[in-house]
């Protein structure tokens, strides 16, 4: 029980984690590209992103296990061409939470760059600076507070998602089978004891990570009136 018990808190800070890394090197340039590019379509792109803040996770889930069925274009190039199957594995929790959890990376960033004052990338251009030097030493430092936010969320959000997991995953111990699902399965056999212990570690990795959030940014603020 105690292997048991391990392996799905494995499984889903490895998700986590791993959810939390991707949205790092896709999340911000992509917040970086709404902040200050002008194109068309930008608001399309601003609305897929946005749309796994109002779509219900099983209606995600629903259609990414249609997308990646072998039945499905898609899902038949991955499978035959790529040996890449996606539903029922990690991989595909994976990909699945990383399209869910996008816009809480996105959007604190994008606000993060919005709200810094234009001349300041300006500036560091008409100094000859490349853009990839503004964005990595001036824009990038500026915006602690939004990046430290993005995390959080990402991370946070991830660990507590269940049913585009169990939708895409199922419920395969080791493999597909995060906390989330397991406390669902101890409270429908009884089990509350089980259930809680899941639970508690998740309350306490939540509060954990929100708090110091929360430290960083007062101490950040402070040294910025200082």
């Amino acid at each position: 029980m105690f292997d048991d018990f391990g392996q799905t808190l494995g499984v889903t800070l490895a998700l986590a984690a791993t959810t939390t890394a991707l949205l790092v090197l896709m999340g911000i340039p992509l917040a970086y590209g709404l902040a200050y590019s002008k194109f068309r379509g930008k608001s399309v792109l601003e609305a897929v992103v946005s749309l796994p803040l109002v779509l219900p996770p099983t209606v995600t889930g629903f259609y990414l296990l249609i997308a990646f069925s072998e039945e499905n274009t898609l899902g038949h190039f991955l499978i035959h061409t790529l040996g890449l199957p996606l539903n029922f594995t990690f991989t595909g929790i994976l990909v699945g939470s990383v399209f869910y959890s996008l816009p809480f990376m996105v959007h604190p960033v994008q606000s993060g760059f919005e709200n810094i004052s234009p001349s300041l990338r300006e500036a560091s251009l008409t100094l000859g600076k490349s853009e990839w030097t503004t964005f990595t030493r001036v824009l990038l430092p500026a915006i602690k507070p939004a990046l430290l936010s993005g995390l959080v969320l990402s991370f946070a959000h991830t660990i507590g998602e269940f049913g585009l997991v169990l939708m895409i995953g199922g419920n395969i111990p080791g493999q597909t089978r995060v906390a989330s699902i397991a406390i669902y399965d101890e409270v429908e056999s009884f089990n509350y004891d089980r259930a809680n212990a899941y639970a508690l570690v998740l309350l306490g990795i939540a509060f954990f990570i929100l708090f110091l959030m929360f430290t960083y940014n007062r101490k950040l603020r402070t040294r910025t009136l200082i």
